[in-house]
């Protein structure tokens, strides 16, 4: 019987995005399911919010959730499928700790980030054949930055505690490197757009992703496009880095 997959995610293009990811990675997919909010989702699977989703014969053996839904948090979809037997993967924008770590301890067995390339997301995917956690690169590295940081609440002990699925995962050698500082150097901020600059004012007054894309009047993907050249001309990697950084520049 062939891998059948839910993808909860509100964006039509970023469903089709996924889709397309998912097929990529794995050969036996029977079907590919889509829901655009947590109600669809519940009801695919089974059961009813603050409920717990049970196993069913033809039930899904993947499933892929937004963190950020019309109706609510996928945090609380997580949740609810603690004891169902399928693989839960976060896709999503965000890569910051306050939105990575509750997801690990509501049982995510994988945290993707939708700004990555597809090659990129195909490769993760294709990890949970030979057993290993689904990790974008920048995810994979701000939890190696908490484990040698020590920190209690977000490091190793609060990693094995959340529910994540470490076994096979081989960590690699690091061991001529070190993690990059909070604390960076002041950016050429010059070189960014004024469509840029416009984003990142935005994102440093706490709007969503779709909130900047209505605000400025464009697609949700473009302004995905801006941010990512934010991040690399800004040198973080994350929302909340670059409304950080930008305040204590003067940018906004």
């Amino acid at each position: 019987m062939g891998v059948k997959v839910l993808i909860v995610e509100d964006n039509p293009v970023a469903r089709g995005f996924l889709s397309r990811v998912v097929r990529e990675s794995f050969s036996d997919v029977s079907g590919i399911v889509e829901a655009g909010d947590l109600e669809a989702a519940r009801h695919l699977l089974g059961h009813r919010a603050g409920q717990r989703a049970s196993a069913t014969p033809d039930g899904f053996k993947l499933v892929l959730v937004d963190l950020e839904l019309p109706d609510g948090s996928g945090l609380e979809l997580l949740s609810e499928l603690a004891a169902y037997p399928a693989t839960r993967i976060v896709t999503t924008l965000y890569s910051d700790d306050e939105h990575l770590f509750p997801a690990l301890q509501c049982g995510a067995d994988g945290y993707l980030l939708k700004e990555d390339r597809f090659e990129v997301l195909v490769e993760e995917l294709q990890k949970i054949v030979r057993g290993q956690p689904p990790l974008s690169p920048a995810i994979a590295r701000r939890l190696l930055t908490h484990f040698r940081q020590g920190d209690p609440a977000h490091g190793e002990r609060g990693f094995q505690n959340s529910g994540f699925q470490t076994s096979g995962y081989q960590a690699p050698d690091f061991q001529h490197s070190r993690p990059a500082p909070i604390e960076r150097q002041a950016p050429d901020h010059e070189r960014l757009t004024p469509r840029e600059n416009e984003v990142l004012t935005y994102l440093s007054k706490g709007f969503t992703i779709k909130e900047i894309a209505n605000l400025m009047g464009i697609k949700w993907f473009t302004v995905n496009d801006h941010i990512k050249s934010i991040y690399k001309k800004l040198n973080v990697s994350s929302r909340a880095e670059a409304a950080v950084l930008a305040s204590k520049q003067g940018l906004v």
